[in-house]
């Protein structure tokens, strides 16, 4: 006989989401794992006394974690989605009668609390890979990648010189006398200040950036998307955006430019658990940023009493500075070097101990003086020969040219860092950690970008992005943790390790039982 549901609300149902959940469900596993009471004395300080009941920082941030979880970006939909999962209901500790926080809610806690209770967080869920095994400690991989802003080329604005928009301002606004340094009106959709719409650009730059759209014009204004802001050669030194100012134009090769922030992340090779990540300006260079990444993951590996010993990165993070500070810091640097490194002229050959350099006739180079390079900024030691030692030597017109009297040339300061480096880099644990980091870090960022919500930041500013990539990285390490621990009891690890403790148990109360009926036999006699 065939059947037909017919549908029909109950006035009164009893139901428990605790029975619908079930055991192996993902989110149940989590709320199980997760424990984020520590939230409450963390975030006390920035609610009031008096007033309605705002969100529990503890429901804000499992939402937060769901959003990166399921790959949500928006938090309109990540409410919509939430409403309609039992397990994440049961997940966040609501009722399916309960109402969920507004979407509104979710932004306005992102922006209250501090990067520092993000921070907290990440280093708790840190800890519990840290006590399931997971991370090893003694090599970290480094590496960088943009994330979209949330700002458009289309909103790039020119940036004009500041006293052209000085002049601008108190040409336009009236200014009165009580507040003569700000105008008193800003435009509404601007967020930037005076300093980030003033160029930076010098002379020279913005004449070489005037030639460059003059010869792009030719073949560029003739193709489809001419029109758009992003065909165009723009700079950061030049434009800003005034929907969000810490964005930055960046691109990368084959890509279109685009208002980006950079992440760095550092992940361990035993079982690529994020260490470490945070955001900064896209315009930034990696080898200027090693030093501050390389202080926050060791003082957090040293908190969970892990050694770090191995440091790989690729060549973006290479510098003699660098080389220097890892030595300082105890570690061993797998960076390989620019190709324009050179440790002196060809031909010519470091005598070490006497800090001087043999040409090819034999002749002493002596070293003169340090000075830093004012185009880097790098550290270097100049060598020079005197006149009268280069004045009969038969291959002077090519070792000097036609004009030079006298061979001079410089060598950074850093070259024994360099040249042990190189060594490192150049021997079979280097091409091991090659391969290594290339296997670790990268697919932990394809991951985060297509999987974890950090193809685009849904916030305006630099520490609203580092919030972001926090969460992002707290929920990949999170899925990390489960599937570790769920295929380590599958493994039959943890049936092992209580077998093994019911044995010992057995064996100690077996043990005792003997020493008991021993003492009374004697007892007997």
């Amino acid at each position: 006989m065939q059947g037909k549901k017919v549908y029909q609300e109950q006035l009164f149902n009893s139901f428990q989401l605790s029975e619908r959940v079930p055991a192996s469900n993902f989110y149940r596993r989590l709320k199980e794992a997760l424990n984020l009471d520590f939230l409450y004395d963390l975030t006390r300080g920035f609610y009031g006394s008096s007033g309605q009941k705002s969100i529990d920082p503890v429901v804000f941030f499992k939402l937060c974690l769901v959003g990166y979880l399921e790959n949500i970006i928006s938090d309109r939909k990540l409410i919509e989605h939430c409403s309609m999962r039992l397990d994440i209901l049961y997940f966040i500790g609501y009722d399916i009668d309960e109402e969920l926080p507004w979407h509104s809610t979710i932004s306005r806690t992102r922006q209250l609390f501090p990067e520092d209770v993000f921070e907290s967080v990440f280093t708790k869920v840190f800890s519990l890979c840290v006590e399931a095994g997971m991370v090893s400690g003694h090599t970290q991989a480094i590496d960088s990648a943009p994330v979209k802003a949330n700002a458009s080329m289309d909103t790039l604005a020119l940036k004009v010189p500041e006293e052209e928009l000085e002049s601008h301002l108190r040409r336009v606004r009236h200014i009165s006398e009580m507040d003569k340094d700000q105008p008193l009106r800003k435009s509404k959709g601007d967020k930037s200040d005076k300093g980030q719409r003033s160029i930076t650009a010098n002379e020279q730059e913005l004449q070489a950036i005037s030639s460059r759209n003059k010869r792009w014009s030719k073949d560029q204004d003739q193709r489809p998307g001419s029109g758009n802001k992003g065909s165009k050669y723009t700079s950061n030194k030049t434009h800003y955006s005034p929907t969000d100012p810490d964005a930055r134009i960046s691109v990368k090769p084959g890509k279109a430019r685009k208002l980006n922030y950079l992440s760095q992340l550092s992940v361990d090779t035993g079982h690529h658990v994020i260490t470490d990540i945070r955001a900064y300006h896209a315009d930034g260079k990696d080898n200027q940023q090693l030093p501050d990444i390389v202080k926050r993951v060791k003082r957090r590996l040293w908190q969970q009493g892990l050694v770090w010993e191995n440091c790989v990165a690729d060549t973006g993070y290479s510098s003699g500075e660098n080389y220097a500070f890892l030595e300082a810091q105890g570690l061993k640097s797998f960076i390989p070097a620019h190709g324009t490194f050179k440790g002196g002229p060809d031909g010519f050959r470091y005598v070490e101990d006497q800090d001087h350099y043999l040409c090819p006739q034999g002749k002493i180079i002596p070293f003169t003086k340090e000075f830093n390079d004012y185009r880097t900024g790098t550290r270097k030691k100049e060598y020079r020969c005197r006149k009268h030692v280069c004045i009969d030597c038969p291959i002077r017109s090519s070792c000097l040219g036609k004009s030079a009297q006298e061979k001079k040339f410089s060598v950074t300061y850093y070259r024994a860092e360099y040249q042990r480096n190189i060594a490192r880099v150049e021997s079979p644990q280097g091409r091991y950690m090659k391969g290594k980091r290339q296997s670790t870090v990268e697919p932990v960022f394809g991951t985060l970008t297509q999987f974890v919500g950090l193809r685009k930041v849904n916030t305006i500013g630099l520490r609203q992005a580092n919030k972001c990539m926090q969460l992002s990285a707290i929920a990949y390490n999170l899925k990390k943790y489960l599937k570790f621990t769920q295929n380590r009891v599958k493994s039959g690890a943890g049936m092992f390790a209580l077998f093994l403790k019911f044995t010992i148990t057995l064996n100690q109360e077996y043990t005792s039982i003997l020493k008991t009926v021993h003492f009374a036999n004697l007892q007997r006699v």
